[in-house]
């Protein structure tokens, strides 16, 4: 099964990379499959690469069902 997952671009990079945030966690992606993506967006990540800007809606309620599964959940201390 393949997954993407939606993360929130914070820092657009050179060569059409950014720095995105994915429920914490800073990931580098490339953005040459949504040229159009900025700094602040949301977009779907699969395999490294942005493949789909969504609204914040749509990511937001995505995370909290993905949070619903085990393999989401933040490890316990």
């Amino acid at each position: 099964m393949c997954l993407a997952i939606p993360a929130r671009v914070t820092t657009l990079g050179e060569n059409n990379m950014a720095e995105v945030d994915i429920m914490g966690v800073t990931r580098h992606v490339s953005l040459d499959l949504v040229p159009e993506a900025n700094a602040g967006d949301h977009v779907l990540v699969h395999a490294g690469f942005a493949i789909q800007v969504v609204d914040e809606e749509f990511a937001k309620e995505t995370l909290e069902l993905l949070l619903q599964l085990d393999m989401f959940q933040p490890d316990e201390a």
